[in-house]
């Protein structure tokens, strides 16, 4: 069993960056895909970003491509999403996930989920 914590929400200007972690208890942190998911208020959750249990793939959602880095440290037990280039567009509460299954862009393929954090970006 994996536990998920998420730190490092705020308030930010559009166009500033902030850096999301998530923190893992359990052994197995380094056998689980991990996903960034966020949802915004009266929305659906939806995928931010991926990153294969290897470490050696990501995907992103095309909204946060090119802005958004989705990284892990496995000594750490930690998954880290350095978000640059803000948008207001992009205000919401956003979570970790680990799982084993595919595709990891559905939150079908998470076992386990944080409790989330918030970000807020004002124009």
């Amino acid at each position: 069993q994996v536990q998920l914590v998420e730190s490092g929400g705020g308030l930010v200007q559009a166009g500033g960056s902030l850096r999301l972690s998530c923190a893992a208890s359990g052994r197995a942190f380094s056998s689980h895909n991990l996903g960034w998911f966020r949802q915004a208020p009266g929305k659906e959750r939806e995928f931010v970003a991926a990153i294969h249990y290897s470490g050696k793939s990501t995907t992103y959602a095309g909204s946060v491509k090119g802005r958004f880095t989705i990284s892990r440290d496995n000594a750490k037990n930690t998954v880290y999403l350095q978000m640059d280039s803000l948008k207001p567009d992009d205000t919401a509460d956003y979570y970790c996930a680990a799982g084993r299954n595919f595709p990891l862009s559905s939150t079908l393929a998470y076992a386990y989920w944080g409790q989330g954090t918030q970000v807020t970006v004002s124009s």
